[in-house]
């Protein structure tokens, strides 16, 4: 059985950070891409950060110099730090797992993260 166990989320003034994590079992993290999404309420969910099992990682433009992605294989874990938050990046925040070859894709229950003073 596939899990994607997000956490780290919370309440935080803007411009401060938080650091989100996800920990995955049930499959062989170093072949899965990683991706981080994001849907605030009455929104569509939108691609934040993503890290290819090679390592590459890609941005929205929203989050670029701001945000950073990174993984853990030994850990099976995936981070994404996130600085100078913003009102705007308030959302759940989403840890999905993609294999390139076979399109499997696992997705995380979500932890919500409100910027806030």
């Amino acid at each position: 059985q596939v899990q994607l166990v997000e956490a780290g989320g919370g309440l935080v003034q803007p411009g401060g950070s938080l650091t989100l994590s996800c920990t995955a079992s049930g499959i062989i993290f170093g072949m899965y891409g990683m991706d981080w999404y994001r849907q605030a309420p009455g929104k569509q969910r939108d691609l934040v950060a993503d890290i290819t099992s090679g390592g590459s990682t890609n941005y929205a433009d929203s989050v670029k110099g701001r945000f950073t992605i990174s993984r853990d294989n030994a850990k099976k874990t995936v981070y994404l730090q996130m600085n100078s938050l913003k009102p705007e990046d308030t959302a759940v925040y989403y840890c999905n797992a993609y294999h390139r070859i076979t399109r499997q894709s696992y997705w995380g229950q979500g932890t919500q993260v409100t910027v806030s003073s």
